[in-house]
């Protein structure tokens, strides 16, 4: 269902749950909506309520510019008096400064694949993905937001409705970069709450990535695991989506984790 509460700016499905568990707020990632990146958690929603936010420009959010620091500020808007934090890749971003901005307000946090590159700019095969991200987004700029679609899914079907995508990818075009944010990782080392960083496996690497993803992604999620105290859990067979191409490994992790927070 749809949560247009007054004064709301972003649309929100609720999938409700037992109130008398601690709720989770699951962020999306860029090029997606809420429902399409969660499709695979509903299920969760049989011990909790789910918050699943479009962030500004995708979804059924007003807006067509996205900022992962305004959308961090919308997420704490979420928290309410504490919630579970989940953010994928763009998400995981917005989920990190979200939790270092309000750490008492998060029970438990999950990055599944951030795109927090910054963190490990360090390693070579890092900073060579963000200058090559740099050249690719300054290529897809030039082209429409149809021609963005076709390098990403090719002859694979696509997601509907098409409204939807076609406006995710125009908001993907123009949005602020979350490869390029700095994030603060201190704050969320010396939070309490319980932390897990999830990576694919990458044995093979889907159509419409960039080469190099499986080293890039292993990179980064070990550097931000390491930096804010995080368990590091690999999902053999996946690729960037875990939770949509194995929900079921992804949905035990989650599980299992907020149960050790509310124990």
């Amino acid at each position: 269902m749809g949560d247009a509460a007054a004064g709301r700016l972003i649309h929100v499905t609720a999938w409700d749950g037992p109130a008398s568990a601690t709720p989770a707020v699951l962020v999306h990632g860029t090029f997606s909506w809420g429902t399409l990146t969660f499709s695979g958690q509903r299920p969760l929603a049989v011990s909790r309520r789910l918050l699943v936010p479009d962030r500004r420009g995708f979804g059924a959010s007003p807006g067509s510019h996205s900022d992962y620091a305004v959308d961090a500020t919308d997420v704490v808007g979420l928290l309410g008096s504490g919630a579970h934090l989940v953010g994928h890749s763009y998400g995981g971003t917005v989920a990190m400064l979200a939790a270092a901005a309000r750490p008492e307000l998060v029970r438990s946090l999950t990055l599944i694949e951030p795109c927090a590159h910054q963190v490990a700019a360090d390693v070579p095969v890092v900073a060579a993905a963000i200058e090559d991200g740099r050249r690719f987004m300054e290529s897809a700029r030039r082209g429409t937001a149809e021609e963005y679609i076709a390098t990403a899914y090719g002859e694979r079907p696509r997601p509907t409705p098409a409204a939807w995508l076609s406006r995710a990818a125009s908001t993907a075009l123009t949005e602020r970069p979350c490869w390029l944010a700095s994030l603060a990782t201190a704050p969320l080392l010396a939070a309490s709450f319980p932390k897990l960083v999830i990576v694919g496996g990458w044995e093979t690497v889907p159509p419409g990535y960039r080469p190099g993803m499986a080293p890039l992604m292993r990179a980064v999620c070990s550097r931000v695991a390491e930096r804010i105290g995080a368990r590091l859990a690999e999902v053999p067979g996946a690729a960037h989506d875990a939770q949509l191409s194995h929900p079921e490994v992804v949905n035990s992790l989650l599980s299992a984790l907020w149960a050790s927070r509310e124990e």
